[in-house]
């Protein structure tokens, strides 16, 4: 969203990891993945940093989030080695709990990165605003 919001300019991790008052670490994953899936682009060097890698009216919600969520598990019963739940084999929650995953990726792919961008009037005074949230 703050990348959707300027995306004229390159974003380094640093920049945006202090804008929402996180650490630069836990940041990269997220970021590495969003470069590996083509969401962004990433530089490296002077006036280097993540931009995207397309126009934001054409990057759904719904892809972002199965990216940056593949491998977890919306239950434990859907993991791949599900042997803690004794009731799986019968269980009827488990199908329902599926629809309602696909339905909610459904519904956020109706949205596009362009819709949720953060206006620059914003991104100028978030850490402002994150401080006086602390």
């Amino acid at each position: 969203m703050r990348i959707a919001g300027e995306p004229d300019r390159p974003h380094s991790t640093a920049e945006i990891a202090s804008a929402f008052g996180i650490s630069r670490h836990h940041l990269a994953k997220p970021m590495a993945a969003l470069a590996a899936a083509g969401f962004i682009e990433t530089r490296r060097g002077t006036g280097g940093g993540a931009v995207l890698a397309r126009p934001a009216e054409e990057i759904r919600i719904g892809a972002v989030v199965r990216e940056l969520e593949a491998g977890q598990a919306l239950v434990a019963c859907f993991q791949r080695r599900a042997g803690g739940c004794v009731i799986t084999p019968s269980c009827r929650l488990k199908g329902m709990l599926a629809s309602a995953e696909t339905a909610f990726l459904d519904q956020l792919d109706t949205f596009t990165l362009a819709e949720c961008a953060l206006e620059p009037a914003v991104i100028h005074g978030l850490d402002p605003v994150l401080e006086g949230a602390r």
